[in-house]
């Protein structure tokens, strides 16, 4: 089973990269031998899963992941990099420093802790800050309001496979909610949904969240594609759920009902999408 996690992800034109890195995915794009698409998140999955069940664990991976999720829009090639160890490394630095000393050591060993912070110092040192720009965005059990600003209702695309208790993966041809949009689109509604936010609301949570995601988008090609992927969530959801599902659209209705002044509408739209998540998130107590 996949983890139930969401991703926001940022497919950069090959052109974008670097000329070594370019003709490495050029290759990588043309082998047979490659994780594709439909099996892409369980690899992803096994990947971790045997990294942290090992004795002893190891928190991030050895060197950094050779593959990416890739796309073609007519003849051109758009790519993903997983970066496996570098979002491990994040990842970890965050469980490090919200967990008490004293239980750290009941997931990792002090001295694996200390090698993986040390490693991880070491190559923040050697690359800068641009080198800590992750591709993909992960949240477990739910996804985040401002993760929906830049996608239109329209960009939605939903294939639905078996039940949610099913054993059916996350794939092309499976059970799937995927929106994807150009980069320039999703500037563009960021940045009204943040004018929207911040003249009617003011500076609250929901509009630091959107800037977060807005400034993250700025990082990467102006030509770029940005997919948002339910991934594992859609095994949460049954499909009269997932056809439910318009969490895009209805956001964006909220943020035109509270720009035209109609604030009962701009209200109703907003907690359904909240709602909606909220009891989602209530699964990972209950699990």
């Amino acid at each position: 089973m996949l983890p139930y996690a969401a991703y926001l992800r940022v497919y950069e034109p090959l052109t974008a990269f670097p000329e070594q890195e370019r003709a490495i995915w050029a290759a990588y794009a043309d082998s047979r031998d490659r994780p594709r698409r439909a099996t892409a998140l369980e690899a992803e999955h096994g990947e971790s899963i045997r990294r942290l069940l090992a004795k002893p664990p190891h928190p991030a991976p050895a060197q950094e992941s050779p593959n990416a999720y890739l796309r073609r829009v007519e003849d051109r090639l758009y790519v993903c990099p997983w970066q496996s160890r570098l979002r491990s490394w994040l990842a970890f630095s965050d469980f490090r420093g919200g967990t008490p000393v004293k239980l750290m050591d009941s997931f990792v060993p002090q001295a694996i802790a200390e090698q993986t912070a040390d490693d991880f110092d070491r190559f923040k040192r050697q690359g800068g800050s641009a080198a800590l720009r992750t591709h993909i965005r992960t949240t477990t059990w739910n996804v985040p309001p401002a993760w929906f600003v830049p996608f239109d209702g329209n960009e939605r695309w939903l294939v639905l496979g078996k039940a949610a208790n099913g054993q059916d993966t996350t794939t092309t041809t499976g059970r799937n909610l995927i929106y994807v949009t150009s980069m320039a689109q999703a500037r563009r509604r960021s940045a009204r949904a943040l004018q929207v936010i911040r003249k009617h609301v003011g500076e609250v949570a929901t509009g630091l969240e959107v800037e977060d995601v807005a400034r993250w988008l700025e990082e990467f090609h102006p030509h770029s594609l940005v997919e948002l992927d339910y991934g594992g969530l859609v095994h949460l959801m049954d499909d009269e759920a997932l056809q439910a599902d318009q969490s895009v659209a209805e956001l964006s209705a909220a943020l035109t009902g509270l720009d035209t002044g109609q604030e009962e509408l701009a209200f109703a739209m907003y907690q359904r999408v909240i709602l909606r998540w909220k009891s989602m998130q209530h699964l990972e107590s209950a699990n």
